[in-house]
């Protein structure tokens, strides 16, 4: 099948060019990401795959249907941008990747975590200025400390194997329960409790209406003081607005971002030679006990062999039969 693949980066063209020696598409990679500005470029492709800062609103998916394309190909798990409503409307069909490897991004957020109680962020740029004062890296052991996981799907379950290790107190709030979280000793809690009880709040869970700006002003206030805020889910979970607020009276102990509400205009890209004009991601980057890493949770060997062979295999499914076990629904969507 000849497929668009839109926001493509080296690592795309190396890990999908390495899978599709097993499948055989037509792969034709596009810099650009995908949006109505750039919705032509793909024209006449049945396929195209895209990622997550790719914009699939119902004007792109009207657009992506009357040029021919008949499937959409994620290769990420989240699917908050794209308008699935629009997309069954039109006979679109949509796959992702529902599991790539889980303990990529899990890892990473431990590592935030790490990274922000015991300072190393600091304290390498401090020797490397020939600063070794020790004064304000104080940290704090995890062994004993209050977890609290927003989210146990695979990630989130992940990261509870990974903390049990630690020897932490763990609790999570989630609709469906893991039974291996539940193995593992974790006690589910109302969301409530669980930032009150918290010394670190951890989010891996999905975007969409229901958790957009979960973390906002009255669930800060709800949060222990001096907490430990870390996100690898999606930014729009967090009011970014209500977090430096946080930041700002102490209320927040330190923040750990791998995503952020309005990084489509940012990540993935190099701005190193430009004035970043985004004023509010500038004024995160002022505080000291902030720690931003540029979406790349999921950058790993394991993850991007994983991300193209799934990909690649929804595309073959597709093309085949018309099915896919990884199709994106309605039902899907209404968490059916």
């Amino acid at each position: 099948m000849k497929v668009a693949v839109c926001s493509a980066q080296s690592y795309d063209r190396e890990f999908l060019l390495a899978a599709n020696r097993d499948f055989e598409h037509e792969l034709v990679f596009f810099d650009s990401r995908l949006s109505g500005e750039t919705r032509q470029v793909v024209a006449g492709f049945p396929a195209v795959c895209v990622f997550v800062n790719d914009t699939l609103d119902a004007a792109v998916l009207e657009a992506l249907a009357a040029q021919g394309t008949r499937l959409i190909a994620l290769r990420c798990a989240g699917f908050n941008n794209v308008d699935i409503h629009a997309a069954s409307r039109l006979g679109l069909r949509v796959a992702r990747v529902p599991a790539y490897s889980p303990y990529s991004v899990a890892e990473h957020g431990v590592g935030l975590m790490l990274s922000l109680d015991r300072h190393l962020h600091q304290a390498y740029n401090r020797v490397r200025n020939g600063n070794f004062a020790l004064h304000g890296l104080l940290g704090f052991e995890l062994r004993g400390r209050t977890v609290g996981i927003v989210g146990t799907g695979r990630i989130g379950t992940a990261v509870a194997r990974i903390l049990h290790g630690f020897g932490c107190r763990l609790i999570a709030c989630d609709p469906q329960q893991s039974d291996e979280c539940l193995r593992l000793g974790v006690e589910y809690v109302p969301l409530e409790k669980l930032y009150a009880d918290s010394d670190i709040v951890t989010l891996h869970c999905p975007l969409n209406p229901q958790t957009h700006h979960l973390i906002d002003t009255e669930a800060i206030r709800r949060m222990k003081p001096r907490v430990m805020l870390i996100n690898t889910s999606r930014g729009g979970v967090i009011d970014t607005e209500a977090l430096i607020e946080g930041l700002k009276s102490s209320k927040i102990g330190c923040v750990g971002l791998d995503v952020y509400e309005q990084e489509g205009d940012l990540f993935f890209q190099d701005l190193s030679d430009q004035v970043i004009q985004d004023d509010v991601f500038e004024r995160l980057l002022t505080f000291p006990n902030v720690l931003i890493t540029g979406h790349q949770g999921f950058f790993t060997a394991e993850a991007l062999s994983s991300i193209a062979q799934t990909t690649l295999q929804n595309i073959t499914a597709f093309e085949r039969d018309g099915l896919c076990e990884n199709e994106v629904t309605l039902e899907l969507l209404q968490g059916g």
